[in-house]
């Protein structure tokens, strides 16, 4: 994945954001948290997953959808959608990716 430092995306108070594989990074956040740069690429990288499976297409409306019905059912609705309960989940795992299920983000997961 490539890295786009600048200025104006993400919007403040997000870290990343992954458009079909490139990932936007605010520059000030980049210098003040080198050491969280493996765990936000790969919070991102999972996104690149479930992106591939969508066929890239596929992934902004489900993903925009789901935005719009946890906006109107729940609070904090950025963290209770799929794709990201997901990404937060395992960012931290670097060997997620190798054994992740297909569409993990709606399987449920086992306690």
């Amino acid at each position: 994945m490539k890295i786009i430092k600048n200025r104006l995306l993400p919007f403040p108070g997000f870290t990343a954001l992954n458009l079909f594989g490139a990932v936007f990074m605010r520059k000030d956040y980049l210098e003040s948290n080198p050491e969280d740069l493996d765990v936000t690429m790969n919070h991102e990288a999972i996104h690149l997953a479930q992106m591939k499976e969508l066929w890239f297409v596929g992934f902004y409306p489900a993903y925009f959808f789901e935005w719009l019905y946890r906006l109107v059912t729940t609070k904090f609705p950025y963290r209770k959608i799929s794709f990201e309960r997901e990404a937060y989940r395992h960012q931290s795992d670097p060997d997620y990716l190798k054994t992740r299920p297909r569409f993990a983000q709606w399987k449920k997961r086992k306690s």
